[in-house]
């Protein structure tokens, strides 16, 4: 098996050994380099990483603006952006710029080797706690927004359901738990739905869900 090619960016050389250990400790995974923001798109022209795990902050060349340099290259690598902060004022705009995921550097080592497995495979990861930062990054006061309402209209009641769950950031074997069905289930009505929503990815669809009022908040839930 080919194994994934990663490349890590940070400005903090520490954090960029840290993550390289992590990640290279799984057999399936190799660390091909690591650099600062400045360095990225030398490195990832020269490297051909599948996934750049992209610090979202750092002082000689911010991550939105490598973000953008990545994805403007000819087939760019799938970008997760790393955080310290779950109030991360950037996330939105990374979010709008073509990344595939979100990640707290303090996200568990098994939960990063794992995210970076999906992010290869062409799917979206989020730090939970980041997914409520992005949802209400997009999501404003009143009631449910009458265009992402509209959006929902052709899904079946099943779609209508995961995606509700989806838009609490739930994985997809958490919702598989919740409605009694299996994964593979699950990530089928998860295609149907970004398909027909026309979202490119599973964050946007919780977007979606948010603003269209499918999505309990926490007074509700707990009534």
């Amino acid at each position: 098996m080919t194994p994934i090619r990663v490349l890590i960016v940070d400005d903090e050389i520490l954090v960029r050994s840290g993550l390289g250990l992590i990640v290279g400790s799984a057999p399936d995974l190799e660390v091909v380099g690591d650099c600062s923001g400045s360095q990225a798109e030398d490195r990832v022209t020269a490297l051909r990483p599948h996934v750049v795990l992209l610090d979202i902050r750092m002082p000689d060349l911010d991550g939105i603006s490598v973000l953008r340099r990545l994805r403007a290259l000819p087939n760019p690598p799938a970008v997760a952006m790393l955080t310290t902060f779950d109030t991360d004022e950037y996330i939105g705009t990374a979010l709008r710029g073509g990344a595939a995921g979100f990640l707290l550097k303090d996200t568990a080592p098994e939960q990063l080797v794992h995210a970076v497995r999906v992010l290869a495979a062409g799917g979206s990861v989020l730090s939970p706690a980041v997914t409520r930062t992005v949802i209400s990054g997009y999501v404003g006061g009143g009631g449910p927004d009458a265009e992402a309402a509209a959006l929902t209209r052709g899904l079946t009641g099943r779609e209508l359901d995961v995606l509700a769950l989806l838009g609490e950031g739930l994985s997809n074997a958490e919702i598989a738990d919740r409605l009694f069905l299996g994964t593979g289930t699950v990530k089928d009505h998860i295609s149907a739905i970004l398909g027909k929503l026309g979202a490119a990815n599973r964050v946007q669809a919780a977007v979606v869900a948010n603003r269209a009022g499918l999505v309990r908040n926490p007074e509700q839930n707990s009534e």
